[in-house]
Order: structure tokens, then C-alpha cells, then sequence
């Protein structure tokens, strides 16, 4: 039987009697239809259509809404094959180094894109070409081709995201050397389909667990999937299972075309009682893969081997050293048996070039058992461009909008959120990358990295199913939007065992998307304070990005300051909350291994709970150390937020801790002042509050710049000190910056002052008195 190898995937030829072998006929109808809107079958080199496996392949010369460059011929194969389909008897043949294939009316969004090849016999011979493929600056195919030994096709399958109306294929000769295409594929596939943080991929294994061949004709979108035989390790360790009597409860539309209902019907099963009583904890699966690249994987799970709900509970691993609990029965739409749902993993193997995949055995389990249906690996295509090409980016734009109004600058934060650890059951940290978690029905990937980098030591106890984030939000109902910010909307919500959450939803136009993403549970999951948020949870399924916490029943400090409802803050409880900030601070840049840098501290991401206690929050642009005395800064982009931003970061681009001290002197102005670092409504002179603070402070008239509000509560010293404060914290160059940590004593210094009878002169009062334990 003919194969079309796709990049690894083997996919079916046209024999399709054997099907009946495998499968019982009334499974050939398939119940699970996925909705296809645009789309293009082309057959290229031709003004003939073909019809392959229910497509009808249109000839590129007969078609519309192909177009494609000079310098190109056709061709056809000297003799009928009979193995093949005639889609491949024909070929569209490029010789110029800029050759354009051109495919109009394709629709905006994630694609599937199948370029098919055969070196037939002709007069050219098709097994010399070598050639590069692109799109829209993606390299698709490098230095590619078609070995002559081949009998079978090659497709080489892909998931772009586009995003015009057209997709432009640049086929690129190699030295002397042509190109050629026999047939393309094109069409329009459901948002979700291909992860939010991974848009552009390239297929290399498509796996049924446990079963045979899937051919085209089995998948809604024509997918094949090979059986897992030649991958398994140790074959004993699992045993083959179907079950084909009952129908499959979908979740979604989207579930629908995530993979064939065949695979969802097989699988690999594990138990204590197989196999000449010998007892295997895991069974695990290799594939030889690029080196050095991310790959994502998909692992595809439908519970029919369970004889009850809650009874099988089990371990999904990648490289030893990550695992996951596969839990099919833990929320409310689980509640079933037959309920497809998936976990993607990230992983990027390195040197080995090997991607090993395993499922194991729990202790605790009862019945003992653990299965997997199916498996897919991609590998990410595209560039990004490096922090350093970025940093001139940012800085241009800054000084843009430096140079330009001030209105410009006004920039305000997300309010938000925060909390406890949300409960499941207990999970193996990971000290691989996992920039979204893995989850039922979710996306979710893992990475090696190197020490200090921003994504590592994720932890996947926090993750948090979407339907579970959905039924908290009421849908993301409209009513409980409490705020929005660079990331997204923030939206209050419930949990079903009753915790009180904030919901931080990313958009997709967000500046902050990804990377910050990572960043924040990287950050989150390092770190215990009694002033720094504790994330309850974190998703990443279909296109979404979530981050959970606890709520913060009294919003954040910039609410109590100014310009909204709340009662304002009498003095006492502002330095009790600058103190609170400060002492989380100081335990970031000192009390965490290696340091942290916040990098965008402001009075909108210092929150306060139910008593008015302070936790430094959003750490989206946190920059993870390591930092000694050998290297007192990092070289990054500017990042921030404008008003609070360090001068000396911005015109160096080293970000120090005291970048950090800067901003909070800043938000020391604001809780004094009760004005925004920025207003534009207010003369130039005044519109910069650190510049027009400062000038107060340094000319000894502190007091005019007090909130009206707190007319007669702050003691003369207190005041004093506190003003000293924030001009050490707002100077120039950072050495003439104290630390944290003497920020904090000097503002306990000035609570401690506010607090004496009559303003006793300090020099009077015992340490002890000052600083009582």
C-alpha cells in the first residue's frame, strides 16, 4: 500500500479495503464532523481536476484564485503510475530564485497548508531539484528534496497563521538548481486548533495509539495516523484497546477536529495485571526529531478503559523529569466516560534529537491503570526578533512619545488580583519549560532552558482547566469586568468550591502577550511573601491566556489615592501600605535566590486585601537575576511604564535593582500627593510628578504638596523623613539610590515618628523604642 510520508507522518495511499480489516464499516461515516470554511485544493502543472479522497483538486491553470511568477513551466509523468493518484502525474516547475505561488481568497486565521511532491519520470528529472519554500518571511522548507529512491509521495504538512487574504508561497532554487510542486492544500481550520503561542507549525509524527493506520478518508481534516509500534519502547509494558460501541461526547465544536474519532477509540493500556505477571511503572514512546528545535506535543486522551468515573488516575511524562496528573473526571463537564481532551507539552530536546513521551502508573491509584490514544509532534517554524533588536525599537518609540505630547504618556496599569494556591491532586514539578500548562481539551508545552532563564521551573499544580475559568466568570460576563490593563481585561469571579478570584484575560492585540505570560508564573512560582500575590492558578487552552488570584477585596492602592469611590487612606495606613510594598520589594531583590527585578512598580500593581495589607502584584516584566558583584545590571530592552521609569535605565538600557527603588519613589509621591506621576491636564511644569515633586521636598516646602485630605494628621517629622525618602529614591544615577532594604527601615523610621506623642526628637528615644519586636 502507498504512503505519503509527511515529514515522518506516514499518510494513507488510495487501498482503502483494508480499513474494513481494522475498523467496523459503520465507523467510515464519521459522527464527528469538523467544519471547514475556506478552502483550496490545487492541482498543479494542470488544467485538469482530480478528485482525491472527497477533495476535488482544481488544475492551477484553470483556476481563478491562482496566480504565480515568470519563469515557470509544467510537467508530466512519462508513464501512468497506478500507485499514486493522478494529483501527481503532474507537476508546476520554478526556476527563478524570487518564483511566487500565489493563492487568493484563502480567509484570515490558522491554516492548514499541505504541499505535495513526487519525482516522477520526466523529461526533467525531479529528484534533482533542491530548493527553499517560504511564506510571508517563514522558512518552510530549507535545502529540500525529493530523494529519486522514493515510490510513494512526500507531503509535507503545515499550520500557518495568516493574516491577509492571500497566501504567497516563495519557492527559491538552490544554486543551478529548479523547484517543483505537484499539488497544494489550503484551508481554513477553527481557532485553536494550533496553539495561541505557537501559531506556525510543521507536522513530523501523527501517532494512533494502540491502533492501526488511520487513513484520509477516517479524518476529518484527511489526516493520516500511523500506529505507535515503531516508537514504543518496551511493547510488553501496554496492551492494545478499543472500544467502538458508544458514541463520543465532545466538548466542543473545536474537539471535533483535534484528531480522527478512530484515535479516540484506541489506545495503549497499562495495569498491574498483564504481561506474565511482570510489573511495568511506565510505557514510553521515542521519536527522532531536529535537534535544538521546540517541538510541540499533543497527547491525545479519551477515557473508554475506566469501569467507573473517578477510578483511573495517572502520570503523563516528558524527560524524566516533567509530569503531569491526567485527571479525566475532575470538573463538571468530565463527568462522563467517552470525552476527548488533550495536553500539549513544549518541549525542545537538544542535542539528543530524541522526544521521549511516557505515561505512568500512581500508587495511590486504585485500579491501577493508565492510557494514551494518540500523540502528534510539530515543530515551531518562524523567527522572533532577539531583546536586543527590540531594544531599539522601544527606545525609539519612547523618545517618540517623550518628544511628543505628554498626553501620550499617560499609561495606566491593570487593576487586579491575587492569592492562595488553587487545590488538585498533588503533581511532580517540572524543571522543564511549560510556557502554557497542560490540561484536558488544553494547550500546554515544556522546554529545557538554561540556568536564569525567565521560563523555567514552571509548576503544573497550578493550572486550571478553562470550563473551570468560564463557569468562575459567568462566561466572562461583562458585569464582572473590574479592570484592564497592558495584558488584558480582569475580571472577578468564583470558584466552584467557593474561593473569591480575579481573572487576568490576555487579548490578543496585547503588547504584553507571551512572554509575559511565562514570566509571571515563572515569577510566581519561585516566591512566598506575605506582601507579593500568591497565583491560585494559570490556563492556557484554545487561544486563551489566564492567570488566577486571589481577589483583592480592596483593589489597589491608586483606587484609594485618587479619582475613584473609595475612602481615602488616612496617613497611618498609607505608611503602614508603602511599608508592606516595601518589605515585598526588599524579598524580591534580596530574599529570592539569584534576585528579581519587578520593573514596573506603581501604584496599580500594589494591591490590598481585606485589611488593607499590601502585596506587590503584576510581575509580567520581571527580570530574573542572576545578580553579584560582578555584574551589577542587565543589558534589556525598556520596558515600564512612563512616569515611574528609571531616567538612567531609560538612557542606558541597564536595568538595575534600584530601577526598581526609582518607581517605588515615584508611588511614594503619589500616596503623599494623591496625583497621578502623569497628568497632561496640568502645565508642563507640573505635569511630571517626581520632576515637580522633587522640587518641593528639595526646597524644604514639602507641606504644599500634601493631599488636602490629610490637613493636620501627619506629625512634622514623620513628614520630614518621609520626604527624604522619596528624593533619595528619585535621584538621577542609581549608586546615589539606597536600597530597598533602607528604604524600608527609613519608612519604618517614619511610622515610628508619625507615632510618637508630640513629635519627640528621634535622638531622644531608645532603639528599642524605635523599632520595638
Amino acid at each position: 500500500m502507498a504512503k505519503l510520508p509527511i515529514h515522518g507522518v506516514h499518510a494513507p495511499g488510495l487501498t482503502l479495503f483494508l480499513i474494513f480489516l481494522q475498523y467496523p464499516p459503520l465507523l467510515l461515516a464519521l459522527s464527528s464532523s469538523c467544519t471547514i470554511q475556506t478552502k483550496h485544493f490545487i492541482n498543479c502543472g494542470s488544467s485538469n481536476s482530480v478528485n482525491y479522497f472527497t477533495r476535488d483538486f482544481v488544475g492551477d491553470t484553470s483556476s481563478d484564485s491562482v496566480s504565480f511568477s515568470e519563469q515557470n513551466t509544467s510537467t508530466q509523468s512519462s508513464d501512468q503510475l497506478s500507485s499514486v493518484s493522478a494529483i501527481y502525474d503532474t507537476a508546476r516547475i520554478f526556476r527563478s530564485p524570487s518564483s511566487q505561488y500565489v493563492l487568493d481568497r484563502t480567509g484570515k486565521g490558522t491554516h492548514i497548508v499541505r504541499l505535495h511532491f513526487f519525482p516522477f519520470g520526466s523529461s526533467s528529472n525531479l529528484s534533482e531539484a533542491l530548493f527553499n519554500v517560504s511564506v510571508k518571511g517563514l522558512t518552510l522548507l530549507s535545502n529540500f528534496q525529493v530523494p529519486s529512491s522514493t515510490d510513494s509521495p512526500v507531503v509535507e504538512e503545515f499550520f500557518l497563521s495568516i493574516s491577509r487574504a492571500r497566501l504567497v508561497l516563495r519557492f527559491s532554487p538552490q544554486g543551478s538548481s529548479f523547484a517543483f510542486i505537484n499539488a497544494l492544500e489550503v484551508f481554513l481550520v477553527p481557532d485553536g486548533l494550533a496553539p495561541y503561542y505557537a501559531p506556525n507549525l510543521r507536522t513530523t509524527y501523527r501517532i494512533n495509539v494502540g491502533g492501526g493506520e488511520v487513513t484520509l478518508a477516517n479524518d476529518s481534516l484527511w489526516r493520516s495516523w500511523d500506529p505507535d509500534d515503531d516508537y514504543i519502547h518496551v511493547p510488553n509494558a501496554a496492551q492494545n484497546s478499543s472500544s467502538y460501541e458508544s458514541a463520543l461526547h465532545y466538548q466542543d465544536d473545536l474537539d471535533k477536529c483535534l484528531a480522527s474519532e478512530l484515535v479516540y477509540q484506541t489506545a495503549k493500556v497499562m495495569s498491574v495485571n498483564f504481561t506474565n505477571g511482570q510489573l511495568y511503572r511506565n510505557t514510553t514512546w521515542s521519536f527522532k526529531v531536529s535537534t535544538n528545535a521546540r517541538h510541540l506535543v499533543r497527547a491525545h486522551f479519551c477515557d473508554f478503559v475506566s469501569p467507573s468515573l473517578n477510578t483511573v488516575y495517572f502520570n503523563l511524562y516528558s524527560y524524566d523529569n516533567f509530569s503531569e496528573l491526567i485527571d479525566p473526571y475532575g470538573k463538571k463537564v468530565f463527568r462522563q466516560r467517552l470525552v476527548p481532551f488533550h495536553y500539549d507539552l513544549l518541549v525542545k530536546p537538544g542535542s539528543s534529537g530524541l522526544v521521549k513521551v511516557s505515561i505512568g502508573l500512581l500508587n495511590t491509584s486504585m485500579y491501577q491503570q493508565a492510557y494514551l490514544n494518540g500523540l502528534e509532534i510539530m515543530v515551531i517554524i518562524g523567527s522572533k526578533d532577539s531583546e536586543d533588536d527590540n531594544q531599539n525599537k522601544h527606545v525609539s518609540l519612547m523618545i517618540g512619545l517623550v518628544s511628543g505630547s505628554i498626553a501620550l504618556l499617560c499609561i495606566f496599569g491593570s487593576a487586579a488580583i491575587f492569592g492562595c494556591k488553587y487545590r488538585k491532586p498533588k503533581r511532580a514539578d517540572m524543571s522543564v519549560w511549560t510556557p502554557s500548562p497542560a490540561f484536558r481539551g488544553g494547550s500546554k508545552p515544556t522546554e529545557q532552558t538554561s540556568h536564569g532563564s525567565v521560563a523555567s521551573n514552571f509548576h503544573l499544580g497550578l493550572t486550571i482547566p478553562l470550563a473551570e475559568i468560564h463557569f468562575a466568570t459567568n462566561n466572562f460576563d461583562g458585569k464582572l469586568l473590574i479592570g484592564s490593563g497592558g495584558f488584558g481585561n480582569v475580571y472577578r469571579g468564583t470558584l466552584r468550591d467557593g474561593t473569591k478570584v480575579a481573572v487576568k484575560r490576555s487579548k490578543p492585540e496585547s503588547e504584553q502577550g507571551f512572554s509575559e505570560f511565562q514570566t509571571e508564573i515563572t515569577v510566581l512560582s519561585k516566591i512566598r511573601h506575605r506582601h507579593l500575590v500568591s497565583l491560585i492558578g494559570y490556563c492556557a487552552e484554545r487561544s486563551e491566556m489566564l492567570l488566577v488570584y486571589e481577589f483583592m477585596e480592596k483593589g489597589s492602592l491608586r483606587d484609594h489615592l485618587y479619582n475613584s469611590d473609595f475612602p481615602f487612606l488616612p496617613w497611618n495606613q498609607r505608611l503602614e501600605i508603602c511599608i508592606g510594598a516595601a518589605r515585598g520589594l526588599n524579598y524580591l531583590h534580596k530574599g529570592v535566590a539569584g534576585g528579581i527585578i519587578h520593573r514596573d512598580i506603581k501604584s496599580t500593581n500594589i494591591l490590598l486585601d481585606e485589611n488593607y495589607v499590601a502585596k506587590v502584584a503584576d510581575f509580567g516584566l520581571s527580570k530574573l537575576g542572576p545578580l553579584d558583584q560582578s555584574q551589577t545590571h542587565v543589558s534589556t530592552a525598556v520596558k515600564g511604564t512612563f512616569g515611574y521609569l528609571d531616567p538612567e535605565y531609560f538612557k542606558t538600557q541597564q536595568l538595575t535593582e534600584k530601577s526598581d527603588v526609582y518607581s517605588f519613589g515615584v508611588v511614594l509621591l503619589e500616596v503623599l500627593c494623591a496625583r497621578p506621576s502623569i497628568d497632561p491636564s496640568l502645565p508642563r511644569e507640573q505635569a511630571n510628578l517626581a520632576e515637580w515633586g522633587i522640587t518641593f521636598i528639595k526646597s524644604g516646602n514639602i507641606e504644599q504638596i500634601v493631599d488636602p485630605v490629610l490637613a493636620g494628621q501627619i506629625n512634622p517629622n514623620s513628614l520630614r523623613k518621609y520626604g527624604e525618602v522619596a528624593e533619595k529614591c528619585l535621584q538621577e544615577e542609581d549608586k546615589e539610590r539606597p536600597s530597598m532594604r533602607d528604604v524600608l527601615l527609613d519608612l519604618e523610621y517614619a511610622l515610628q515618628l508619625q507615632q510618637t506623642t508630640a513629635g519627640m526628637d528621634i535622638c531622644e528615644m531608645s532603639i528599642s523604642e524605635i523599632f520595638p519586636r
